[in-house]
């Protein structure tokens, strides 16, 4: 690990209580890492705590963490990318558990699983955070067949192929769901390290809105499964109208075989109309699989040529 170079990025908005101690404990565990601090238009003194710590300030003007995320990625290079928020919730003695699988080609990304150990239950103060956190455990691991415990953690490490090779398409605190589901799509390899958790120091305050955030990650799921399972997303689509279609027109159907005539001209149209509906929408599945199957080879292709 001491042969690659190793970048800390931080993204940042007003931490102003919390970098210096962040970005001094991360120097000590990882000397010959450079720590990057992108500020991200705080209006506290975040920017200048952080770079009498030591570290290497940029600013991102574009507001959110995908934005912020998106530029490190862009402009960092580096072997290995640890990836952990600001506000000195994670240990950074640990970061050496985290970087060790990516360090040894075992991983792609290492996840710090905050979950698993069962701190984040005890330290969190806003319950609702848990269950949304369960929530959307259990639905990105039935929909890609996985088996992760902590989706939404903000402690991360990459490897140079991971990041090269990732879009950031979402701005908000959704970013960690995206990528979870890249690397799950793409086959990418994931490990995820127990880590402990501890809540914020007094005076800290955190940037999530429990529900609007929550609502953002939801939806970001709901379009990625479009996205990335197009023939499955649609298939239950097309079930869904055929089932009401068939509610719709049977009646009509029996009437029609019973007396042979239909008094419910605009039932048995609707059945109709939606039962074409409905195969018109499976037939955009079918195109739509092809056309993310073409795609998938394609980003295989040049993650492999990052290896």
């Amino acid at each position: 690990m001491e042969m690659k170079k190793i970048a800390v990025l931080i993204p940042c908005y007003n931490e102003e209580i919390t970098i210096r101690k962040v970005v001094s404990d991360f120097r000590r565990e990882l000397p010959q890492a450079d720590i990057y601090v992108y500020d991200n238009n705080s209006t506290d003194k975040t920017a200048q705590e952080a770079t009498a710590a030591g570290a290497i300030v940029r600013h991102e003007y574009v507001q959110g963490k995908g934005s912020v995320v998106r530029s490190m990625f862009r402009d960092i290079d580096a072997d290995l990318y640890v990836m952990v928020d600001g506000d000195d919730t994670y240990p950074a003695s640990l970061v050496h558990d985290i970087v060790h699988p990516v360090a040894q080609g075992q991983a792609d990304m290492a996840i710090g699983d905050r979950l698993t150990n069962g701190t984040y239950y005890k330290e969190n103060t806003r319950k609702f955070h848990g269950f949304g956190n369960n929530l959307v455990r259990s639905t990105i691991n039935r929909i890609f067949n996985a088996q992760l415990h902590d989706i939404m953690t903000g402690y991360r490490c990459f490897s140079n192929r991971f990041v090269k090779a990732f879009p950031v398409l979402n701005d908000g605190f959704q970013l960690e769901t995206e990528m979870t589901l890249f690397a799950l799509n793409y086959k990418l390899r994931i490990v995820e390290v127990p880590i402990d958790f501890v809540e914020r120091p007094e005076g800290s305050e955190s940037k999530l809105n429990t529900y609007s955030d929550g609502m953002r990650v939801l939806i970001s799921i709901f379009n990625m499964y479009r996205h990335y399972r197009p023939l499955s997303f649609f298939s239950w689509l097309t079930l869904i109208l055929v089932f009401i279609s068939l509610i719709i027109g049977i009646p009509t159907v029996v009437e029609f075989v019973q007396t042979h005539y239909v008094s419910k001209v605009p039932s048995a149209v609707l059945a109709s109309g939606i039962f074409i509906m409905a195969l018109l929408i499976f037939v955009c599945g079918l195109i739509l699989d092809s056309v993310e199957q073409n795609e998938r080879q394609r980003m295989e292709q040049n993650i492999k040529m990052k290896k």
